[in-house]
């Protein structure tokens, strides 16, 4: 067996293409998109930051879970996606339209979180409109400019919802703490009705709670997983564009996600991994860690409903 600092710089070392060429059930694909954001750029090197620490997973099964995603899983990573550096719009469409063009579970690893709104444009050709959102994150991210820029890191939801990709009555957001207008909150929780979980609910309510509330708003309807790294206290997490302080402990986030295995999952991002302000790489295995445990609740899941 190859020790983990040597070897293929994927995603846990998985292959580009399957062996017996068939098309896999689940595509890994980086973004290193940052033209959206509003504080510290340098997401663009998350994608290969989060494959680098991803190889601290790749010789053994979850604890808990008792699965292997490295070795049990039809998955390959499929590098980055191709974007027009220094243009927004064109970059947006040149994603969505690869995206649209991957078979199967697609799990992307940004960027910073304006690549998810062509993610779920794309997404809407297959699974149809009014999907569920799952949104770790500091920061709401459903203003209605960019502050100054029409789209970008703080805008994708407020799209999504205006164009009916998401139903945000049974999408909720978990970690919220950032300084945030008024109008803005009122426009998230009142006018779109999003279910929104701050931080301190989480740390004073208890991960039960989270859990019970994410079921009951989402129910059986096909759910997307978006986490910003940023949901991460910056104690955990410095390697994000926008740290906002009184964040989720990773033990927090893992527990709440590897407990929802019941949900009708049909994608994830990774976004906001930031590698030039990281330290001694923890926010990068942070954010591996995280995709790596959804891949054992799609083994999971997939094991159930055999």
């Amino acid at each position: 067996m190859q020790p983990t600092f040597s070897g293929p710089r994927t995603f846990l070392q998985l292959p580009a293409a399957l062996a017996d060429g068939s098309a896999p059930d689940v595509t890994i694909v980086g973004v290193p998109f940052d033209l959206g954001t509003t504080n510290r750029p340098g997401s663009r090197f998350g994608p290969a930051a989060i494959r680098e620490a991803s190889l601290m997973l790749v010789d053994g099964d979850h604890p808990e879970l008792r699965v292997n995603p490295a070795t049990t899983l039809r998955a390959i990573d499929g590098g980055d996606l191709d974007i027009v550096n220094g243009y927004m719009d064109e970059s947006l469409a040149l994603i969505e339209r690869q995206i649209a063009d991957i078979p199967g579970h697609v799990i992307t690893l940004g960027g910073d979180h304006t690549v998810t709104l062509p993610i779920l444009r794309a997404r809407a050709g297959r699974d149809g409109k009014g999907i569920s959102l799952v949104h770790f994150d500091a920061h709401v991210d459903t203003w209605k400019d960019n502050f100054g820029g029409p789209v970008g890191h703080g805008t994708p939801f407020h799209y999504a919802a205006q164009e009916g990709l998401i139903d945000p009555k049974r999408s909720i957001q978990i970690g919220i703490r950032s300084p945030v207008d008024n109008e803005t909150m009122d426009y998230t929780r009142d006018a779109l009705g999003f279910t929104v979980i701050t931080a301190e609910d989480v740390h004073v309510g208890g991960i039960e709670q989270v859990i019970a509330a994410i079921e009951k708003t989402v129910g059986n309807n096909p759910a997307y997983l978006t986490f910003d790294i940023d949901a991460i206290d910056p104690g955990q997490a410095p390697g994000t564009g926008t740290p906002e302080v009184g964040g989720l402990f990773t033990w927090q986030a893992l527990a709440i996600l590897k407990r929802l295995g019941g949900i009708n999952w049909i994608g994830m991002d990774m976004v906001e991994v930031a590698p030039a302000y990281d330290q001694a790489q923890i926010t990068a295995l942070a954010a591996a860690t995280f995709v790596w445990t959804y891949l054992c609740l799609l083994i999971k899941k997939g094991s159930s409903d055999e």
